[in-house]
């Protein structure tokens, strides 16, 4: 009897609950099915050549999604943090070992919840949004960065970087990359200068802290034994996909 495909499997929830995908994308119905972590995947995660191009997370991820019609650059970046945790359950269980403040902790990884997402902006099947500088009261258009687009920022860092070692504008790039227009203007001329030139820095910072709210994603906040008040973030180390 064939065991193709007979593989044990779990449905991941996705953070977005996959109203900001195409309806015609199977990522829209807002989970995913990941299959358990096997010997097949251990050969990716100890394949130097993935490791060396950093790619081997995103190979790892690429092989544990079941429904092969997914495109994996289509996944927000906060839902491909889901599947990263989830994977690390699938494959080594949900007890993960961290170091803080020279004092080893434990988390167990199964109680992490994904983050509450404000769908009151949201129109489905639409990645798009809108917020209003404080300071200038621009109005901003803007979406939420893909895994694609990730790709799109680091290549253009890395060309970046080529012309100068010593350059490090990844806030900047990135929000090129986020905002797809200035009231109303999507001209990508007009939105890198304005990012470069115009973009004050008291309305950058509000911009992201909307982001950090608004976006959806999973909530890595752990509360160590004197801590500090608002928690830290869990350390995504080497011993997470490599225990």
């Amino acid at each position: 009897m064939s065991t193709e495909n007979k593989f044990p499997s779990e449905i991941v929830d996705l953070p977005s609950k996959g109203l900001l995908y195409d309806k015609e994308s199977p990522l829209a119905s807002g989970t995913i099915e990941m299959k358990y972590m096997t010997a097949k995947e251990e050969d990716i995660l100890t394949n130097q050549n993935y490791i060396e191009r950093g790619v081997v997370i995103d190979k790892l991820l690429q092989s544990l999604i079941v429904d092969k019609k997914i495109n994996y650059n289509d996944l927000l970046v906060g839902d491909k943090n889901a599947l990263l945790v989830a994977a690390r359950i699938l494959g080594y269980g949900k007890d993960y070992e961290f170091n803080y403040a020279g004092e080893k902790q434990q988390i167990d990884l199964s109680l992490i919840n994904n983050k509450e997402f404000n769908q009151d902006n949201v129109k489905p099947g639409k990645n798009e949004f809108t917020f209003i500088t404080p300071t200038t009261n621009n109005k901003l258009t803007f979406k939420l960065l893909t895994h694609g687009d990730e790709i799109k920022v680091q290549q253009e860092l890395d060309g970046l970087r080529k012309i100068n070692k010593d350059a490090s504008p990844e806030l900047s790039t990135r929000l090129k990359y986020m905002i797809i227009a200035i009231d109303g203007d999507s001209d990508s001329k007009t939105i890198r200068n304005f990012v470069d030139n115009q973009f004050l820095a008291r309305d950058s910072r509000a911009f992201r802290n909307y982001l950090r709210d608004f976006q959806p994603d999973v909530d890595m906040t752990f509360y160590p034994e004197n801590g500090p008040e608002g928690g830290i973030d869990i350390p995504i180390g080497v011993n997470f996909l490599w225990p």
